[in-house]
């Protein structure tokens, strides 16, 4: 029998079940990225070390959602590009009509990156998936944050052996959450 450290990433998996219930239900599935030296897309689209990415039948040709990597053709103004993603690097997948979809942990930075590489590529917590699929900042009205609970849980104290253990925070702890913003 396989342990669960043993066992494969879920989140492929998880990325393919919502692609379906997005294409299922009509809906435009988008996924963000965090961008390294891994990810092969259009830097040129690429803001504060993430890019969003439409993956929908109409925006894409030859998309293959596989295990380890999500690999399609698309277009970037006019031109054909191929693109190649890591799962290990999407971060978020999400309907664009409608913002449901599941945010993922941030992968951790790679081992031997450069330091001075590193302030580039990561994101403020707060700061917004922009749609750069359209090659621009994107509409002002579809702004999709990844909002943290970090900074909200208090610092650790003794505790007496005989008490209850606290009860986590109702918001889930510091998994990331998705929040559009109209």
């Amino acid at each position: 029998m396989i342990n669960a450290l043993e066992s494969s990433s879920t989140r492929p998996y998880l990325i393919r079940a919502l692609y379906e219930w997005c294409t299922d239900n009509g809906f435009t599935p988008y996924v963000a990225v965090q961008v390294d030296e891994s990810v092969q897309v259009p830097r040129e689209y690429v803001k504060n070390g993430e890019i969003v990415l439409n993956i929908s039948f109409d925006a894409t040709s030859s998309l293959k959602l596989g295990n380890d990597f999500i690999e399609f053709k698309a277009r970037f103004a006019g031109t054909a590009r191929e693109i190649s993603v890591p799962v290990g690097r999407v971060i978020a997948i999400y309907a664009r009509e409608n913002g449901q979809g599941m945010a993922f942990p941030a992968p951790a930075p790679a081992e031997g990156a450069s330091s001075a590489a590193q302030p580039a590529l990561s994101a403020p917590a707060r700061s917004p998936l922009r749609d750069a699929s359209r090659g621009t900042e994107g509409d002002a009205g579809k702004v999709v944050h990844l909002v943290s609970d970090e900074g909200t849980e208090t610092p650790a104290e003794p505790v007496d052996p005989g008490e209850e253990p606290p009860r986590p925070p109702a918001g889930g702890g510091s998994r990331p959450a998705l929040k559009r913003i109209k």
